[in-house]
């Protein structure tokens, strides 16, 4: 069996190379650097990125990325390329073609039909003097002096070093286009930061089931409206216009004060001047008064007219938080 210590130093050991390797990566961004960024960000037409092998993989990695933060991308592999999807190369595209070495056949095969294209060739390589390397209109220099496989063979610091230039371009790119969080969360609807961002209180609202007494309800049907829409809490409600709430709170509260409830009405409990959201307001910021105030449901209504009711549990099942 393997020592804990043996482990413990081969993870630290990979680390420690790959993030030596990632830093030397400072002293080769240079006016290459720039000139891609700047094509890039005046293209016309779209950036297809591609590669073979585990840089295919990274290629892939890159395009998720940069479609995400405003920049549109394509993944084309480098052995399909050669095979009718060239096709996806359009006038005016970008290309970023990512490979460590620079010469695999496939590439020599595919970098002249890209030229001959008259699109533009980005490299990005660990040997600026390959067939790619010199090809190329501009180079990314993603040189390592060796990699983290103790054989010396499998990609970890390349692929990691691609994967960083890649980042490097995205976030570049990013600033460029004053890409902020709202925009990343219209790209990202169905994820935590989308729905913080885009998600409205009415976008979720069960208006089916909300629960509302008027002020001469009973106190017996104030704890049935309460008990049979399980939010912990009823409106009331005059004319169409909120005039108060009743939480199971309130209840529990009375019932300690009063021996009897024959004659209370809601009117005579009711907490007037509730907390209230309208339905076009951020569910964010809903969770956000929830939170000031420590409770757990908040009136929804229009101009004062009511609703429904929106509680903690509904904005955590969406994963807000």
């Amino acid at each position: 069996m393997i020592p804990k210590e043996t482990i413990l130093a081969s993870a630290q050991k990979t680390i420690l190379s790959e993030s030596n390797a990632i830093a030397k990566l400072v002293d080769f961004i240079n006016d290459d650097f720039v000139k891609t960024v700047e094509i890039i960000f005046n293209t016309p037409g779209r950036l297809v990125i591609t590669g073979i092998g585990k840089s295919a993989i990274i290629a892939q990695k890159i395009v998720a990325t940069l479609n995400s933060t405003g920049t549109p991308s394509l993944f084309l592999h480098a052995s399909e390329a050669i095979h009718g999807d060239l096709g996806m190369v359009q006038p005016g595209d970008v290309v970023i073609c990512i490979s460590k070495s620079g010469n695999s056949p496939e590439i020599k095969v595919l970098v002249p039909l890209l030229k001959r294209f008259g699109n533009k060739l980005i490299a990005i390589t660990g040997n600026t003097t390959s067939f790619l390397g010199k090809e190329a209109d501009y180079v990314l220099n993603t040189y390592v002096e060796s990699e983290a496989c103790p054989n010396n063979l499998a990609p970890t610091n390349s692929t990691t070093a691609q994967l960083v230039m890649g980042d490097a371009l995205a976030v570049c790119l990013m600033e460029m286009r004053h890409f902020t969080a709202e925009d990343f969360a219209k790209y990202h609807p169905g994820g935590a930061l989308g729905k913080k961002l885009l998600l409205r209180v009415g976008d979720m609202l069960d208006t089916t089931h909300k629960p509302v007494v008027t002020p001469d309800s009973s106190i017996q049907n104030v704890i049935m409206e309460i008990s049979e829409k399980r939010l912990g809490v009823t409106a009331v409600v005059e004319h169409d216009k909120i005039i108060g709430i009743i939480t199971d709170g309130d209840i529990r509260r009375m019932l300690n004060k009063t021996e009897t409830i024959s004659g209370l009405t809601a009117k005579d409990i009711m907490t007037v001047n509730p907390k209230m959201i309208k339905p076009t307001d951020l569910v964010s910021d809903a969770l956000n008064l929830l939170e000031d105030f420590s409770i757990t449901q908040l009136v929804v209504a229009d101009q004062g007219k009511y609703i429904g009711v929106i509680h903690l549990h509904d904005i955590l099942k969406e994963g807000i938080v």
